[in-house]
Formats: C-alpha cells, structure tokens, sequence
C-alpha cells in the first residue's frame, strides 16, 4: 500500500519537474517558490548559494528513476554552471558538499563522466583543506568564524568518504572520522537533542560555546539541524561501518521521533520552542525520513520497522497536508521554514525541502541511487 503511494506520488512530481524544467528553461537553479512559480534563478543572482546542488540532485534522481533527455541535460547544465562557483573560490565554504555532491558526484556515480569527476574532487580537495588539525573539525563559514562548526556539516563530510573510495587516499577518510567525532562529542547532546553551532578556539580545539543559530535560543533543539545530523551519522555509518556513527544516529532518531507524534508526524521547527506560536518545517522532516530509511537499512529485521514506520508516516503526513502535484506550478512543497526567527521564511517553499521528499519517496520504491 505504501509503496504504492509512493510510486504514484513519484509520477506525478515526475510530470511537475519536466514541465519545471521547460518553464525555466534547461540552465536554470531554483531555491524558492514565490506564488507557485520560481521567480529566481541563482545561476544568475548568486552561483555559490550553497542550496545550489539541490537542484541537480532532483534531476539526477528522477532520471535514474526514468531515463530522460532533458532531465539529464538539464543536470549538466546545472554542474557547468557550478563551474562559475569555483571562479569565485572566497564565497565557498564547507557547503560544497551539497553543491557537488548532488551534481557532478551524482553525474559521476552514474556514468563515469571524467569531467564530472574532476569537479567532484575539485570540491572534495576544497572541503579538506577546512581541517583545522589541532580542533579535528572542519571550519564551517568564511570571515572571522575559524572556529565555527555547524551541524549541517555532517552531510557535507560525505563528500570527503567519496574521495577517499575513488582516491584510495585514506586522509579524505580520516578528516571526515575526525570532523564526525568532533561533532558527535560536542554537538550531540545526551538526551539525543543537537545544538546548531558549537564554536571552538581555532588555536587550541576548546569547544568555547555553542549558539542558538538557526533554532529558538542557545540549548533549544532546531528540528532541521536534528534532521542534518540524523541523516549525516547514518551515512557516515554507511562509508565506514563504524558503531559509533550508527548509534549516534539512532540516539538523534530517537529524539526527533519522541518529538514528532503529538504534532502528526511533521516537524516543529524547534522542538523546545514555546508552544505558541505553532510553526512546522516540512524540509527538517523529509530530510530526517531519509535518515530513518537509511537508519532501517542498518539495523536488524526486528529493529527495522520503528525507522521504517516513521519515515514513511512522516512523508505521508507531509504530503497530504504540504504537497502540490499541480503541473502548471513549480515546486512541490510548502510548509518549510528558513529560521525560526526569519519571518519572511516561514510556510514557504525550500529546493532541498522538496529534493528529499523525491529521495524518500524513491527509497521506499527501491529506485534510489546513493547521492550522499
């Protein structure tokens, strides 16, 4: 029954993405939808955007899903404008993981493109020279934030496990192991909550303070940064097969899904925001269904049904409540939230909100390919 849904949901969003695609045209990078529609595109306004690869990583999928001509061609569009992203080397910081990851790795994973893959560890040799070695993190932003480490990071590591498989270079492994127990000692709370930012002294590694960053306050628990670390431990667990990483990922599990069920399966944008007002961010839970789906691949039969259940309730609930399958619009989802205290981004439309529904919704069809 599940599977489905997903199947037929899957075939409508792949009618609405090639009616996008020749909307906008083959080049085009979205970010947000405004009134139904894509209004910018970040090829044009700002090519290091770093939701740049989202985009890509759609159309890659849904290709895999069911070869097309301008789907593909489309994708690499999108991969030759990113070429423009490395011309402007001081805007990109450790988010070329998700710009790369999904365009010219993708491109490569499925493949064996040559230019494609020297895109890919152009970006992967960007991310490893973040390192600092005396804190064993990658530094997170640009200008005075040496010491600054973000959770999102923990998808962008993925990027160096990549490098160390085609490489065969063991030191892309090893900063990415380094990067995770750093953020697994110091951004991971007991209980299983995150903290969005911890900021470390550059000169000694001393985890100085954290920051409340894009959730509620300092020591609140924003949903998408639960998310980004739910899903980035699991695939870290999936590159290295290290215990660690995997329990690490089912204590953050536990946590979102202890906080999901008294709001329907879809996500507060903080889970220790105050009551009212009430505000959701779709795209912390369809990247979190990913991360469950991923989790349940890991863990024994008898274990597998709490992650699978979950993730399947979460992006249905999502779906019917936040989906448009309407072809003469753009974009899929609403619902989703920027910041919690960004009130011109909230219930909106986010690339990456709608990117990972398309990945959940293809993992439970079985017709995913591993993009991170």
């Amino acid at each position: 029954m599940m599977q489905d849904w997903a199947q037929t949901t899957l075939d409508q969003i792949y009618a609405k993405t090639k009616a996008t695609v020749q909307r906008i045209g083959p080049s085009a990078i979205p970010y947000i939808a405004e009134d139904g529609h894509y209004q910018a595109d970040m090829a044009k306004k700002d090519i290091i955007w770093w939701t740049n690869g989202f985009w890509g990583g759609t159309l890659w999928q849904l290709n895999h899903y069911r070869p097309d001509a301008a789907l593909a061609a489309a994708a690499i569009a999108n991969e030759v404008d990113l070429d423009q992203a490395f011309l402007k080397y001081q805007g990109l910081h450790h988010d070329v993981g998700f710009m790369w990851l999904p365009t010219a790795v993708a491109h490569y994973r499925l493949d064996g493109d040559d230019r494609a893959y020297w895109r890919g560890r152009h970006a992967a040799d960007l991310l490893a020279g973040r390192y600092n070695p005396v804190g064993k993190y990658l530094r997170s932003w640009n200008r005075d934030r040496a010491g600054w480490v973000i959770i999102d990071s923990m998808i962008n590591i993925q990027l160096l496990y990549w490098a160390s498989a085609v490489t065969k270079d063991p030191r892309f492994k090893e900063i990415a192991n380094n990067h995770a127990d750093t953020v697994m000692q110091n951004h991971v709370r007991a209980d299983g909550s995150v903290a969005h930012i911890v900021i470390f002294d550059p000169n000694t590694g001393a985890a100085l303070r954290t920051d409340g960053g894009q959730g509620y306050e300092v020591g609140s628990s924003w949903s998408r940064g639960q998310a980004w670390a739910l899903y980035g431990f699991a695939l870290a667990y999936h590159h290295t097969h290290e215990a660690r990483y995997l329990e690490t990922a089912k204590r953050v599990a536990h946590y979102f899904l202890a906080n999901i069920e008294n709001t329907d399966y879809v996500p507060l944008v903080d889970f220790r925001a105050p009551q009212e007002p009430q505000t959701f961010d779709t795209s912390a839970g369809t990247t979190a269904a990913c991360g469950l789906l991923e989790i349940a691949k890991s863990v024994s039969e008898n274990e597998r049904p709490l992650y699978q259940n979950a993730a399947e309730k979460m992006l249905h609930s999502i779906s019917a409540k936040y989906g448009n399958f309407d072809t003469a619009t753009d974009s899929i989802l609403s619902g989703a939230t920027t910041a919690y205290h960004d009130e011109k981004g909230q219930n909106t439309n986010l690339i990456y909100g709608d990117y990972y529904f398309i990945e959940g919704l293809l993992r439970l069809t079985g017709k995913d390919f591993l993009i991170w």
